[in-house]
């Protein structure tokens, strides 16, 4: 598929989504969203595809926000609009998504950028990057899951302080406080990335899709983690790839899961 504002090229089943609005540091505007959502749609459904990498273009922006010209005449109705479409199109969806996705954080993640950021699963930054989330100095506050991921990933104290401040952190103050997992240099960054993801993609697919739903259900109300670990867990016996995981370990072989 040909899309205008994003890049998706695939090889060793690692899936590379590059947002390729440089001009704009790679803002977030519908058609990005849009654009996004199918890609990921898309690739997660690929049989050919069991990681997914995300990055910006250039070496400026991860995603330097949102396109603010889009929504600055909004009503009330239509900003709560835009938040709820916007967290069930792009943000709630990469988090829930089935394979694993990991942010490459190649420079400014803010607003909406950083959002997205803590939707993937796993964030390397570059040691450029900076994030932040200043919605409050444009009379908002971050309406793309900002005020719930963020508490979940560096704390309540640590989230305060950036949302209230609107203040950017560096990539080793963002490491510091667990907002990503690795800093690397920028020449380095997708290089890093790939490495985790093949080491990723050695192991089961259908064990990695369950065990991303057994850890989100530990933030999810009115669903109790353990219960969907100890069902997932039952279930991954009933799969190809346990039998193959278990016999390849006893063979003292390599594993060869094919997602079944």
């Amino acid at each position: 598929m040909v899309y205008n504002t994003i890049l998706v090229e695939t090889k060793e089943k690692i899936a590379t989504i590059t947002i390729n609005r440089p001009n704009k540091l790679n803002a977030l505007n519908k058609e990005t969203i849009s654009e996004l959502h199918e890609a990921f749609k898309s690739l997660e459904q690929s049989t050919e595809t069991r990681v997914i990498l995300l990055t910006g273009s250039g070496e400026k922006a991860f995603v330097a926000g949102a396109d603010i010209a889009e929504f600055a005449n909004f009503s009330e109705e239509d900003g709560a609009k835009l938040a709820a479409h916007g967290q069930e199109l792009l943000f709630d969806f990469v988090q829930n998504l089935k394979k694993p996705v990991i942010a490459a954080i190649n420079g400014f993640a803010l607003g909406g950028g950083l959002e997205l950021a803590m939707a993937c699963h796993i964030r390397v930054a570059s040691e450029n990057a900076k994030m932040g989330l200043p919605e409050v100095t444009l009379g908002l506050l971050p309406g793309y899951g900002g005020t719930q991921r963020l508490p979940q990933l560096v704390g309540k104290g640590h989230a305060m302080e950036m949302i209230l401040t609107a203040g950017m952190i560096t990539a080793d103050e963002a490491l510091k406080i667990g907002l990503v997992n690795h800093v690397v240099t920028q020449a380095e960054l997708l290089s890093f990335c790939e490495d985790i993801a093949l080491k990723i993609v050695k192991n089961a697919p259908l064990a990695i899709s369950k065990a991303i739903n057994a850890i989100n259900a530990n933030f999810k109300d009115g669903e109790n983690g353990f219960e969907t670990e100890i069902k997932s867990f039952g279930q991954s016996f009933a799969t190809k790839d346990f039998k193959e995981g278990t016999t390849a370990f006893l063979e003292k072989r390599k594993a060869q899961f094919t997602g079944e």
